[in-house]
């Protein structure tokens, strides 16, 4: 009897084809996630190592504009939208003549990184619950086509009232389905597992990077107050 994919197919009731195909659709969506989501974690990752380098200079010499400007350059980097944000709400604070307390246009800062924050994360998981979905649905996808093939397998063995070898390919047909469902979860599971954890860590470095410019936008406000006094 043969069993190969191509005579397996063609013996799949047009249920179980429909599953199948919407297996192979869910198995695009997800590496096309993957791939989406290596690229701009990667580009990320590589922009925020470039900023840093380039703002250090900047930032000492208390340049705001030109700290503003730099990080323009790098749109994708997750540093750069909070670090801008702080420093526009900081340089905007520091040229109202009506703001006379330093805190206060340091707390602005603050809160305009926090935001940013929480937006630049929400974007960084963009897809993600797709690949979850994924992840946790294929297998049942899959089942789904399992039960379809099996019941068709037995319906098949009692009209032609033959034994268990007359419905093999049919049993073939409903396991394929199962392993399916697998081949397609396993992947998107640890996709998922690997990028959250990748969000994780921008989170935290967001975190960081938020804490050491409020740091350094309060030693700013204090000696500019120092400064007119």
């Amino acid at each position: 009897m043969d069993l190969s994919p191509q005579a397996i197919w063609e013996q799949m009731g047009i249920v179980v084809k429909a599953i199948s195909i919407v297996m192979v659709g869910m198995s695009i969506y997800s590496i096309w996630i993957m791939i989406e989501r290596s690229i701009l974690f990667s580009a990320a990752k590589s922009q925020s190592l470039k900023l840093i380098g380039a703002l250090s200079n900047v930032l000492t010499r208390g340049a705001y504009q030109e700290a503003i400007d730099i990080t323009k350059k790098y749109k994708k980097s997750h540093l750069a939208k909070v670090i801008a944000a702080g420093l526009l709400e900081f340089e905007a604070g520091r040229r109202d003549k009506r703001v006379i307390d330093p805190e206060i246009t340091v707390e602005a800062a603050r809160q305009g990184m926090d935001r940013t924050a929480m937006i630049t994360v929400a974007e960084l998981k963009e897809n993600l619950g797709g690949l979850a979905t994924i992840g946790a649905t294929a297998p049942f996808v899959g089942l789904l086509g399992t039960v379809v093939g099996i019941i068709n397998a037995f319906e098949g063995m009692a009209k032609s009232g033959g034994g268990i070898a007359s419905v093999s390919a049919g049993i073939a047909e409903a396991l394929v389905a199962t392993a399916f469902g697998l081949f397609v979860a396993i992947p998107a599971v640890w996709a998922y597992n690997y990028f959250q954890g990748r969000v994780d860590r921008f989170t935290v470095e967001m975190s960081n990077s938020g804490s050491e410019m409020s740091i350094y936008f309060l030693k700013e406000a204090e000696a500019a107050h120092e400064a007119k006094a």
